[in-house]
């Protein structure tokens, strides 16, 4: 893995919240006032239950782990997607994907890390970010492609999902110091990425 000198780099990050569009707040009654939060509880089990969201939720997990895309399986995933949108459930994907989906998975590649200690966990994020970046990030894209339209991308979201979900649960500074003087290149790549300020959605693009 090549090395490179680290950059000048701020190294705390801010959390991610919530990327939900403010919900209209109905004072009149406290019946009325928990009508989002019911509407929203029914979507998501609406959704959970739903033969085509499975489909997608599998394979999004399966990429998490490591596996791939069967033969035609993207084409069958996006047609899934398309007619979810058609839905009553379609403005529910994207934060079903970012609360529920993105989170589970993300905790996998959290776990990889945490399995490792000292300066082998440096070389162990390194890789796994390059994993991240190259193929999970750009099969998510291909998967989510017929999202279209939201304040965030799927690719914005995964990123910043990344860096709330797996970079601040990993002692990112103390990691940092021992790696000193030198950083391997993937974790500059990373950290110009996603520094604060940046737009996640900018920077190198993946292999597609």
């Amino acid at each position: 893995m090549t090395r490179g000198f680290a950059p000048s780099l701020p190294v705390e990050f801010p959390k991610m919240g919530s990327f939900r569009r403010p919900r209209p707040r109905f004072m009149s009654s406290p019946a009325l006032s928990d009508l989002p939060r019911f509407q929203a509880a029914r979507q998501a089990l609406q959704l959970s239950s739903n033969s085509a969201w499975n489909s997608v939720q599998t394979a999004v997990i399966n990429v998490f782990k490591g596996g791939g895309l069967q033969s035609n399986e993207l084409y069958a995933l996006n047609e899934n997607i398309r007619r979810l949108l058609k839905s009553e459930l379609g403005s529910f994907i994207t934060d079903y994907f970012q609360n529920q989906l993105l989170a589970k998975g993300l905790l996998f590649v959290e776990e990889k890390i945490k399995l490792c200690e000292g300066e082998n966990r440096i070389e162990v994020l390194a890789e796994v970010w390059d994993h991240f970046f190259t193929e999970t990030l750009p099969t998510l894209q291909a998967i989510f492609y017929p999202v279209q339209g939201q304040e965030l991308t799927i690719r914005q979201i995964s990123l910043l999902g990344f860096r709330d979900l797996v970079l601040l649960k990993v002692k990112l500074e103390d990691l940092l110091l021992l790696a000193q003087p030198q950083l391997p290149s993937s974790i500059v790549q990373m950290l110009l990425i996603l520094q604060p300020g940046a737009t996640p959605g900018s920077g190198p693009r993946s292999r597609s």
